[in-house]
């Protein structure tokens, strides 16, 4: 990843300044019924601080995105290793630095090792992926450059993905090109604590 030249054009606010609706907005990222678990809690892990900062100036768009970013990151009937190579190709593709640091967080809870990582920056072509795995990476180029994933790649993930599967492949790469469209355009500057996964 190369990093963004990136200064705050929405500034985010202080943990001490964010509105009451926040609490509500952040309540929103943990759906009712999740499959999976949530990230481990601890001092020494990223807090993604600048970006609800950023969120926080305005809590009612947040508290709508999260309910959906809740589903796709801990109801999703996606694996966590899927989900993760993913988003982190999104991520590599829209050369959003902030999104690829913190999901290259989520990724070693998940199992993706460093030199995936890479791969995943490399693309579907790069070698050492399995059929799998390079059709998920490939659909989400397909996805990002035609809104479409074209038959071919179609065929090789249904032969192994189920249709709320499939469907929850299509939103997860929406939701995080958002996510990175509005991380790149609010300027949205890395915390100290995330220098290290850039």
């Amino acid at each position: 990843m190369t990093a963004d030249d990136t200064s705050p054009r929405i500034p985010p606010l202080a943990p001490s300044e964010w509105p009451d609706e926040m609490r509500d907005a952040l309540a929103a990222l943990h759906p009712p019924n999740p499959r999976h678990p949530f990230p481990p809690r601890s001092d020494d892990r990223p807090k993604g601080l600048n970006v609800l900062g950023t969120l926080a100036r305005h809590a009612e768009l947040t508290r709508a995105f999260h309910t959906l970013t809740g589903h796709v990151l801990f109801a999703s009937t996606l694996s966590p290793r899927t989900r993760e190579l993913v988003v982190l190709r999104v991520a590599a593709v829209r050369q959003a630095d902030y999104e690829w640091a913190q999901h290259a967080v989520l990724a070693g809870d998940v199992g993706l090792t460093p030199e995936e990582l890479t791969r995943i920056v490399e693309g579907p072509d790069a070698e050492g992926w399995s059929a799998l795995d390079q059709a998920l990476l490939r659909a989400v180029d397909e996805l990002l450059t035609d809104a479409k994933v074209t038959d071919r790649t179609w065929a090789v993930l249904a032969g192994e993905l189920d249709e709320q599967q499939l469907m929850d492949l299509v939103f997860t790469v929406g939701t995080y090109d958002q996510l990175a469209m509005a991380l790149r355009s609010f300027g949205v500057e890395l915390d100290d604590d995330l220098q290290e996964w850039k």
